[in-house]
């Protein structure tokens, strides 16, 4: 048997933005193979006041990833005396993974937050730093199962003449949970150990009277007593 320096724990990372709030949406269960070994562990990272980093993936890499980022934020702040904005806490994380590109980090990455004009963000990026801002992206090992749905109930793709209203902070909540519950249901048994059901949500939300300040909020659920139909 060869020696692998990574390994796969498994997750999922859900991102969706409106026009003054973004979701970070996780799964809750750190696994290899076919052992469990916890069921709290989110995979939804609070960077600063206003920004959430999704990631899934080789746990180890994400707690190295995630704590040189605090690292670099830190001496930010430090040095600026002020918070660095989502969309440049983006471009920061889009270098280090650059810079890591012959020995790329395990994971699967996901910024949500505010931006500088108080609007929602979302920005998905690849294991080696090429970034894009978007409205919604799933990522992790059952992002092939939530894409499509993401596509039709957020992106209205394959809906002949449906209006396209924007969802308000309510109503993608509800998605979120939807799609989290439908995604249990369609998984096999391998796959229901690699990521299980979605139980935490974090809002990035501008409080909306104009001074830009931001609150993260934190909602967990849990679908483990709900039926699941195989």
């Amino acid at each position: 048997m060869s020696f692998s320096p990574y390994a796969s724990n498994g997750g999922t990372v859900l991102g969706v933005s409106g026009e003054d709030f973004a979701i970070i949406a996780s799964d809750t269960r750190l696994s290899e193979g076919y052992s469990i070994h916890t069921r709290e562990s989110p995979k939804s990272y609070k960077l600063t006041p206003q920004t959430v980093l999704g990631c899934a993936g080789f746990h180890g890499d994400v707690l190295t990833l995630v704590k040189q980022i605090e690292a670099r934020l830190t001496f930010y702040k430090q040095t600026h005396n002020k918070n660095m904005g989502t969309a440049s806490v983006a471009q920061m994380l889009a270098t280090m993974l650059y810079g890591k590109r012959f020995f790329p980090y395990y994971t699967y990455n996901i910024l949500g937050g505010i931006d500088d004009e108080g609007k929602g963000c979302i920005f998905s990026f690849d294991p080696v730093g090429s970034y894009e801002r978007e409205v919604f992206r799933a990522g992790g090992t059952a992002s092939s199962l939530l894409q499509p749905l993401l596509d039709n109930q957020i992106g209205f793709k394959n809906q002949e003449g449906a209006e396209h209203v924007p969802l308000t902070k309510e109503q993608t909540i509800g998605l979120v949970k939807v799609h989290s519950l439908a995604l249990t249901c369609r998984q096999h048994d391998r796959f229901k150990i690699f990521h299980a059901v979605f139980r935490t949500c974090c809002v990035p939300v501008m409080d909306g009277h104009g001074s830009y300040h931001r609150v993260i909020q934190t909602e967990i659920y849990s679908f483990r007593n709900l039926p699941v139909h195989s």
